[in-house]
C-alpha cells in the first residue's frame, strides 16, 4: 500500500498543485499553508480511492493522519473531507483498543462536525447528525449529551430535516424514563415536533411523495408519544401544575394546546384552563379555545359566537381547526348549510386534510328527510355523500383517512336506491341528478 501511495503522489501532485492554486480561499488557508498541505491531500485522496475500490478499512486507517492534517490546516478543502472523515473516524472507533481511546475518537468525530458547521453551515442538520452518531456509538451512556444535541438542533429552526423529529421524540422519552426530566417534557416536545411536522406537511402538500414521507414521520412521532397520550395521563401530568399555578399564562397555553390536539376537550382541567386563559389573555387564539370548550359542553350557540370571532384573527395554521370546530358547532345547532360552508372553509385552509369532506358526507347522509322530493325516499343523499368521501381520499391518502372513508362508503353504498325503485322514478345509472333540499348539489345516479 505504501508503494501505491508514493507512486500516486508523484502522478497527482502536479495536478493538485495546478488545480488548487486558484482555490486558496475555498480551502480556508493561505498559499503557504496550502502548499504545505498538498502532499497530505494527495496521500489522503489516494487512500480513500483505494478504500472505495476495495472496501478494505486499512486504507481508511492509513488515510487518518493525512486527513487530520488537512482538517487542521485547510478546513474548507472540500465537503467530501467531512463525508470521508466520518467513515475514517468510525473505522478507527471500531478498532479502538481501550474505552479511553474510543471516547477520544468519538470526541474527535463531534469536533469534526463542529468544524464542518463552522465552514459550511447547515447547523441544524449536522447538530442532529452529531446526536444520531453519538446515540449510535454510546447508546444509553451518551443519553444526556445526545438528547441535548437533538434539542439544540430543533431550536435552530425550520431547516431541520423532518425525519430527525422522530429521533428527537424517542430521545426525549428515553431522557424522561432515565429520570433526567419530568414527564411534562415529553408533552412539551411532542407539541414542538408536531407543529414542525404540520408545517412541513403544509409546505409540501403539492408533492405527494414528500407529503407521504412526512405523514410517515408524523405517525412515528405519534407512536413514540402514545404511552403519554391518554386524557387521563395528561390530566395526571398537568393537573398538579395547574393547581399550583392556575394563572400562569404559559402553562395554560400548554395545557389547552396539548389537550386540544389530543381531543381531551371534555376534561374538567381543559375547561378550567381555557376559562382562565381567556380571562387573562383574550385573543382570537383563546376565543378558539373557548369555542372548543363550549362545543364540548354542547353549548352550540356560544361556541358559534366564539368560533366566528376566532376565524377572523387566528393564525393560518389554526384557521383550519377553527373552521372545523365551527362546522361541528353549526352541525350541533342543526344549521347544516352553515356547517357545510364552515367545513369547506376548513378544507381550503388546509388542503391536505380529508376530515372536512368526511364531515360534509355525514351531513348529507343524515339529511335524507330534506331530499324526500327525489322520488327515491331521500336516498339520493348517499350519492352526494360518497362523492365527498372519494374527494376526501383524493386529498388525504393517509391510511387512517382512507380506512375511515372506505367504511363510510361501504355503509352508504348499501343505502343506494334499488335499481327497480330508481327506474320507477325515471332515474338511470350514470345519469346526472340534482339533489333537492338544502344540499342542492348535482351528482350521478347509482343503484344497488
Amino acid at each position: 500500500m505504501k508503494t501505491i501511495r508514493i507512486l500516486a503522489m508523484g502522478i497527482c501532485l502536479s495536478a493538485v498543485t495546478f488545480t488548487t492554486m486558484a482555490q486558496t480561499r475555498d480551502w480556508g488557508c493561505d498559499d503557504e499553508v496550502m502548499q504545505a498541505t498538498l502532499e497530505s491531500v494527495s496521500l489522503y485522496q489516494e487512500d480513500v480511492k483505494q478504500y472505495k475500490a476495495s472496501k478494505d478499512v486499512r486504507y481508511l486507517e492509513e488515510a487518518y493522519p493525512y486527513w487530520q492534517t488537512i482538517v487542521k490546516n485547510c478546513p474548507r478543502q472540500s465537503k467530501n473531507l467531512y463525508i470521508n472523515g466520518a467513515n475514517i473516524l468510525k473505522a478507527m472507533i471500531a478498532k479502538a483498543k481501550t474505552p479511553e481511546e474510543k471516547d477520544s475518537l468519538i470526541a474527535e468525530l463531534m469536533r469534526m462536525y463542529d468544524t464542518r458547521i463552522a465552514n459550511y453551515g447547515d447547523a441544524a442538520k449536522y447538530t442532529a447528525t452529531k446526536a444520531m452518531e453519538l446515540e449510535s456509538l454510546k447508546g444509553q451512556d451518551g443519553l444526556e449529551e445526545y438528547y441535548k444535541l437533538y434539542s439544540d438542533a430543533v431550536k435552530m429552526g425550520d431547516d431541520l430535516e423532518a425525519g430527525y423529529l422522530v429521533k428527537y421524540m424517542e430521545a426525549t422519552i428515553n431522557y424522561v424514563r432515565a429520570g433526567f426530566a419530568e414527564p411534562t417534557l415529553v408533552v412539551d416536545n411532542y407539541d414542538i415536533a408536531s407543529d414542525m411536522l404540520d408545517d412541513e406537511l403544509q409546505k409540501n402538500a403539492s408533492d405527494s411523495v414528500k407529503a407521504a414521507t412526512i405523514r410517515g414521520y408524523i405517525a412515528g412521532v405519534e407512536a413514540a408519544f402514545s404511552p403519554y397520550a391518554s386524557c387521563e395521563q395528561l390530566v395526571e401530568i398537568y393537573g398538579k401544575k395547574f393547581e399550583a399555578d392556575p394563572e400562569n399564562v404559559d402553562l395554560l397555553k400548554k395545557i389547552t394546546g396539548i389537550m386540544t390536539r389530543k381531543r381531551c376537550t371534555d376534561q374538567e382541567l381543559f375547561f378550567s384552563a381555557t376559562e382562565n386563559l381567556y380571562r387573562l389573555e383574550p385573543s382570537p387564539a383563546t376565543a378558539l379555545n373557548m369555542g372548543q370548550m363550549c362545543l364540548s359542553k354542547k353549548q352550540y350557540a356560544k361556541a358559534i359566537e366564539y368560533l366566528n370571532d376566532a376565524v377572523k384573527g387566528v393564525s393560518a395554521k389554526d384557521k383550519y381547526k377553527a373552521y372545523l370546530f365551527l362546522g361541528h358547532a353549526y352541525t350541533g345547532a342543526k344549521s347544516y348549510s352553515a356547517a357545510r360552508a364552515a367545513y369547506n372553509n376548513a378544507a381550503d385552509a388546509d388542503v391536505t386534510k380529508g376530515e372536512p369532506y368526511r364531515m360534509i358526507a355525514s351531513l348529507y347522509a343524515s339529511s335524507a328527510s330534506s331530499a324526500s322530493e327525489d322520488n327515491v325516499g331521500g336516498h339520493s343523499v348517499y350519492w352526494a355523500a360518497v362523492d365527498m368521501l372519494n374527494r376526501s381520499k383524493s386529498v388525504d391518502p393517509s391510511e387512517e383517512n382512507v380506512e375511515a372513508c372506505n367504511r363510510m362508503i361501504s355503509s352508504y353504498a348499501a343505502r343506494f336506491p334499488k335499481r327497480a325503485d330508481a327506474f320507477m322514478a325515471g332515474l338511470e345509472n350514470g345519469h346526472s341528478f340534482t339533489i333537492p333540499g338544502w344540499i342542492g348539489v348535482t351528482t350521478t345516479v347509482r343503484t344497488r
